[in-house]
């Protein structure tokens, strides 16, 4: 019980409301000062810088930096015509073009939170406009914008990859399917929705000239993903330097094709991009000490012993570990919910032979679908501060939408060909 002190030093400071970052630090700090363990005081700060002075993790400010340079330069709107032409037409067009620029901007940004911010201003009024319930558009848009961090390029998966030691490349290729299943398993539910609300749909299919005419300016765009993750399957690049090459290419499209981003527009840009990557890499840096001290403890050998205890059937072990990590994803972010929980839960489960690319995979669909889950999901505040309707009302709207990635869930832990087969054929498993 004393090894695990500083967990329960972490707990008391989430429960008085401390800052999950300042909480994860001292968590750590207090239970060796408790346990009379002083000496890996000292180790705590260069443990901390450690945990972020890796060129792995260049990788998260440059895909942030990349998703804002495309958000700044109205790509969202190419995308979003381009959805609504291609599917417009069918019973709640708009809801399923909603769904469908989720797909498309997963390729840019990497960010829930983004998605739901950009997609969100753009077809929640236009919804609501059309006829649909503010709380419905929202729903749509918060429950569609947990595909982003899924479909590659993702930030949740490069930390889960440095942490944990597994192959980026081999994360990214094992999201692509759980994305789509879960853009159709909406789309499937939006559909059935749609039909029994009798909400409204385009006059007319749009005719191929007006499909030609949306797709071009949606095509440099959506190219983005191609190079990000052709770069780093083919080896040619590292997932750091596809990451650079991303704001690159984003910076020439954006300031030199389209000539939407003009050079007055880079300090915002840059400080944004600052902001939220300081406070990434503040919690990576927190929780490194976190994961250290949890080692030191010899927690994740406590933990495998006790799901040992209940069961040693791997799929009854990945049963619970969901049922867990769903639960902590309704209170914690996506990014400390992985720092945290991975070193824990990924070497306990290996031990009963779950591919740890497998379970990262489940784990990042987990801590994402937390992000919507209520009542604490920060995506469900996004919708809410962009709609000014109470979190509530969404959450009604949203239970459908959350069956689907409930059971996305359940079959891609009961089934690991899901995930595991476009890394295999790509050579990474």
């Amino acid at each position: 019980m004393a090894a695990l002190m500083f967990f329960w030093v972490f707990l008391f400071l989430m429960a008085v409301g401390i800052p999950i970052v300042f909480a994860l630090a001292a968590g750590p700090l207090a239970g060796f000062l408790l346990t009379d363990q002083t000496a890996f005081m000292k180790m705590l700060p260069q443990r901390m810088f450690g945990g972020i002075a890796q060129f792995p993790i260049l990788a998260i400010p440059l895909f942030i930096l990349a998703g804002e340079v495309m958000n700044v330069s109205g790509i969202t709107k190419s995308l979003v015509n381009f959805a609504n032409v291609l599917i417009g037409h069918v019973r709640a067009g708009l809801a399923q073009a909603n769904i469908l620029a989720s797909i498309m901007f997963a390729g840019l940004s990497g960010s829930a939170v983004a998605d739901t911010s950009a997609l969100g201003s753009i077809f929640i009024p236009a919804m609501e406009k059309d006829g649909y319930s503010r709380a419905f558009s929202a729903a749509v848009t918060a429950a569609s914008s947990v595909i982003g961090p899924i479909i590659p390029p993702s930030i949740i998966m490069v930390i889960y990859a440095y942490v944990m030691n597994v192959s980026v490349a081999a994360l990214f290729l094992a999201g692509i399917i759980p994305g789509a299943m879960v853009g159709i398993g909406l789309m499937v539910v939006t559909a059935i929705i749609g039909k029994r609300r009798n909400y409204p749909k385009a006059e007319r299919r749009a005719s191929k000239g007006e499909v030609w005419g949306a797709f071009k300016p949606a095509l440099l765009p959506l190219m983005t993903p191609v190079i990000i993750l052709g770069g780093i399957v083919s080896g040619i690049v590292t997932p750091t330097e596809a990451a650079a090459a991303a704001v690159f290419y984003a910076l020439i499209l954006s300031m030199l094709i389209t000539r939407t981003v003009k050079p007055a527009d880079l300090p915002g840009i840059l400080y944004r991009t600052g902001l939220v990557s300081s406070s990434i890499l503040l919690i990576v840096g927190s929780a490194t000490i976190f994961g250290w001290a949890a080692t030191v403890s010899g927690v994740p050998q406590a933990l495998a012993e006790l799901l040992f205890t209940i069961t040693e059937n791997p799929y009854l072990l990945l049963l619970l570990v969901n049922i867990l990590l769903l639960f902590i994803g309704m209170f914690l972010d996506a990014v400390p919910a992985i720092l945290i929980l991975g070193p824990i839960f990924g070497p306990a489960l290996a031990q009963v032979g779950v591919d740890p690319v497998h379970f990262a995979i489940i784990m990042c669909v987990n801590v994402t679908v937390g992000l919507v889950t209520p009542p604490m999901g920060m995506i469900l505040f996004v919708a809410s501060g962009l709609t000014r309707t109470g979190i509530e009302k969404i959450s009604r709207e949203l239970w459908p939408y959350l069956g689907v990635h409930f059971l996305v869930i359940v079959l891609i832990s009961m089934i690991p060909a899901l995930t595991l087969t476009i890394p295999r054929l790509f050579g990474f498993m």
